[in-house]
């Protein structure tokens, strides 16, 4: 045999997986800098973007607006095959800076330090291209402390609301 007829054919582009040095667009990555590190505050080392303003500006609205801006890099690790539970963990990341940054005054001082755009970035970058890489156990924590606290808050009223039920029906009958 010929040292040709021992050579594999190449395989066809769907039957490798993208490689890991799929690049995350530039777009992205100055939106995720305009959001949270534009700025820094002469004489430090603290950076801070446009969320934090917009959310003091435009109390509610503005941290709206910066949520859907973020949205864009979900679409962005979507396309880039990132793990369902790591875009889920993104999805908590852009909810909780959303929820948190409305809150008055003190939703503006969380928005200077959380940086869900900067840590949704990472997360990008860290899982981009490989759907073979699996989540990491902090991916798993987050999503499933989220899940949970979401079943409490949906259960807690059902609960107290049983609860006074039994309370009234038990005074009713003495």
């Amino acid at each position: 045999m010929t040292e040709k007829a021992l050579e594999k054919p190449a395989p066809g582009p769907q039957a490798v997986a993208p490689s890991a040095g799929l690049a995350v667009p530039d777009w992205a990555r100055r939106l995720s800098a305009l959001l949270d590190n534009a700025i820094r505050i002469p004489g430090t080392d603290l950076r801070f973007g446009l969320d934090p303003i917009l959310g003091a500006l435009l109390p509610e609205l503005g941290d709206a607006l910066t949520a859907v801006l973020s949205l864009a890099l979900l679409g962005v690790a979507f396309r880039q095959r990132v793990p369902k539970l790591v875009l889920a963990r993104m999805l908590i990341n852009i909810a909780i800076d959303a929820l948190l940054g409305a809150v008055p005054v003190i939703g503006d001082i969380f928005d200077f330090a959380f940086k869900a755009n900067e840590k949704n970035l990472a997360l990008i970058e860290r899982h981009r291209g490989d759907p073979r890489v699996s989540a990491s156990l902090g991916d798993w924590l987050v999503v499933s402390g989220v899940v949970l606290i979401a079943l409490v808050v949906a259960l807690v009223p059902i609960f107290v609301s049983v609860a006074v039920f039994a309370y009234l029906s038990a005074l009713a009958t003495e």
